[in-house]
């Protein structure tokens, strides 16, 4: 190990961006759907040891200077970065090849360009540390502060993309996941970075300052890794789960095609296929919509505008009868107000989710906010029309965002947080913003993540949904397209669900909420405090070297 460590530290040029690179590829295995969370020490033992051998002066030489090696820590958080997320990401070029005529030519784009503007967050992570590095174990806090820092930038800036956060090796078992309701998912980077760069330490050299507790670090993360353990599986061993009196889910995942999704010459035989799967018997005592209180569609379930369709409203509220409701996914429009032309008929369109009751009537609904660069909406439109480029949704101008989270009302349930698709990998960010005044009573997710094909992607966003669930206390409904559906109670477990990539119906109850978690109540403290420890812990570090 101590070999290993000597030749990553005095590497150079090409040799430690290819160490970097292979480490960070090697951490993309504790995401979903393998799940193997010890992965992750290879990246962050790997990362102390770049960052020890992060600073040179021109002639090759070693300076101690604090800031002299911003350069080089940074340029190896990128590489790493950059293996982390192509090994992790590499599933986005499915959906460039869902339309081939009109996208096969950007696939490298999304599979190579977006993980290399990701990398830059994770080269900032690194330069964050390396101003606070020390030759002593308190290095170890130093990157999980810097990357800490880096981690939530990424779920912020210009809108964020936190996607497969370090902090889902732990976030993605359901036992050590269950610190979530704590710290929340940035909380869990800190852990997660801290406790898997310890091993890192053990190199230290013998008889030197550093080395004379060089077990302390290791030891250390093992205890709180145990704590994380004892902690999920005493939270856990709850009761069973609690259900709402009178309330029968049935959820139904199409499993359509993504190229056959949005065809509008196919309105009717998709609208046939919904109707007869929702109907579908599956046992005895469940024989169909009737024996239903709430029927639940994926989202963007159909190729035109239900509310602009009476005659599809009317078969939908006929099939459901006068006891069952509908809650689905579907785009609506709007006037955009003053046309720029006279004569002109502007149309803002939106990703919504929609309740329909008795004779189809639509009695609420509410619109996504969290809109997917390039999927529902073009950044920087109007220069990168000029390119002939267009988002993937065959939207005029793509889609509009909606104000703000809000709740969405459906008769026999309690106060709902809708979560479109993408909305459901924003910690902390997924509550309307009235929940203080009245709490939802459940998580519901409706997605759509046929664009991906039976890859990575649909498994990693499914955690980072339940993760949501955990986090918040409440349990999740999800409608897929073509899967992961499931029902999940508050503590994250899988009550029932459908497989990827198949057909089907999930009759369940509603799972009831549990009181509030701390981290619903206080979404920000644990990050913080563990944010605040890592630097003050860090700067002494640095202070007394």
């Amino acid at each position: 190990m101590t070999s290993l460590a000597h030749r990553i530290i005095l590497a150079w040029g090409w040799q430690r961006r290819l160490y970097a690179f292979l480490a960070g590829a090697v951490g993309a295995l504790a995401m979903p759907p393998l799940d193997i969370f010890p992965a992750m020490l290879v990246p962050m033992t790997v990362g102390v040891w770049l960052l020890d051998g992060s600073v040179r002066a021109a002639d090759g030489t070693r300076t101690p200077s604090r800031f002299a090696g911003l350069g080089d820590a940074a340029s190896a958080g990128w590489w790493l970065g950059f293996g982390y997320f192509v090994a992790g990401l590499w599933w986005l070029g499915a959906a460039f090849l869902v339309e081939a005529d009109q996208f096969a030519w950007a696939l490298p784009l999304g599979v190579l360009g977006l993980p290399a503007v990701l990398a830059i967050f994770t080269a900032i992570g690194f330069a964050i540390a390396r101003i606070f590095w020390s030759s002593g174990s308190t290095r170890i806090l130093a990157l999980a502060l810097g990357l800490g820092a880096s981690e939530w930038l990424r779920g912020h800036v210009l809108t964020g993309f936190p996607w497969n956060v370090l902090g889902m090796a732990l976030g993605g078992n359901l036992v050590l996941g269950q610190a979530a309701s704590l710290v929340g998912l940035y909380g869990l980077t800190v852990l997660a970075v801290a406790i898997f760069a310890a091993p890192a330490t053990l190199i230290d050299r013998p008889g030197s300052a550093a080395a004379q507790k060089h077990y302390a670090p290791l030891a250390l993360a093992v205890i709180v890794l145990l704590g994380l353990a004892g902690f999920g599986m005493v939270r856990l061993s709850k009761g069973p789960t609690e259900f709402q009196a009178g309330v029968k889910l049935r959820i139904m995942q199409p499993n359509l095609p993504q190229d056959e999704k949005f065809r509008s010459d196919r309105k009717d035989e998709i609208l046939d296929h919904y109707l007869s799967l929702s109907d579908r018997a599956t046992s005895p005592q469940h024989s169909g919509i009737a024996d239903v209180t709430h029927l639940i569609w994926p989202e963007s379930a159909f190729p035109f505008l239900l509310s602009r369709d009476p005659q599809a409203m009317a078969r939908i509220g006929k099939a459901l009868g006068p006891n069952a409701v509908l809650i689905t996914g579907a785009a609506r429009a709007e006037p955009a107000g003053r046309a720029a032309l006279p004569g002109e008929f502007r149309v803002n369109y939106f990703n919504s989710v929609q309740v329909l009751g008795q004779g189809g009537a639509i009695l609420d609904s509410t619109d996504k906010v969290h809109l997917v660069p390039f999927g529902e909406y073009l950044p920087f439109q109007a220069l990168l029309e000029k390119l002939h480029l267009r988002q993937f949704v065959h939207i005029p101008g793509g889609f509009e965002p909606g104000d703000h989270l809000r709740r969405l009302g459906v008769p026999g349930l309690p106060p709902v947080a809708p979560l479109i698709c993408y909305e459901a990998i924003f910690s902390g960010e997924v509550m309307p913003a009235n929940a203080v005044a009245e709490r939802p009573g459940l998580l519901l997710n409706v997605t759509n993540d046929g664009w991906f094909g039976t890859t990575a992607g649909p498994y990693q966003h499914f955690a980072q949904a339940r993760l949501r669930a955990i986090e918040e206390g409440l349990p999740l409904v999800r409608s897929a397209n073509t899967g992961i559906s499931a029902v999940v109670d508050p503590y994250g477990r899988v009550l029932s669900s459908l497989p990827l990539g198949v057909e089907g119906v999930i009759d369940e109850g509603l799972p009831k909420g549990i009181p509030a978690t701390i981290f619903a109540k206080y979404p920000w403290v644990g990050f913080l405090t563990l944010m605040f420890f890592s630097l003050i812990a860090s700067s002494l570090g640095k202070w007394r070297r």
